[in-house]
């Protein structure tokens, strides 16, 4: 597993931006993929984004395309989720997740990470 902290979250209004950051560190061998997830009271946590580290192929829920975008930072370990024109909806608390064994689920959903961070808060504000 690996050891994710995540950082950035905070309140905005109708429109602004955050950029999230998410930390790893601590993992055997190598994470595979990578996503930020979000879970917001009473709801499912759902996948927001997630990243093919080798290739850096990209996936994105279809109420954040063009709106989020997720990269990768490989010489610093570092994930980050940039979140532009941000809406009430996307109040929610965020997690960081990393997969560091290949597992045979979709880069979105839950099922593919063996490693969470903590969360951080997002709040949108109209």
């Amino acid at each position: 597993q690996a050891h994710l902290v995540e950082s950035g979250g905070g309140s905005v209004q109708t429109g602004g931006s955050l950029r999230l950051s998410c930390a790893a560190s601590e993992y055997s061998y190598r994470i595979y993929d990578m996503g930020w997830f979000r879970q917001a009271p009473g709801k499912e946590r759902e996948g927001v984004a997630a990243i093919r580290t080798a290739g850096g192929i990209t996936y994105y829920a279809e109420s954040v395309k063009g709106r989020f975008t997720i990269s990768q930072d490989n010489a610093k370990n570092t994930l980050y989720l940039q979140m532009n024109s941000l809406k009430p909806e996307d109040t929610a608390m965020y997690y960081c997740a990393a997969a560091t064994q290949i597992k045979y689920a979709s880069p979105m959903s839950p099922a593919k990470y063996n490693s969470w961070g903590q969360g951080t808060q997002v709040t949108v504000s109209s």
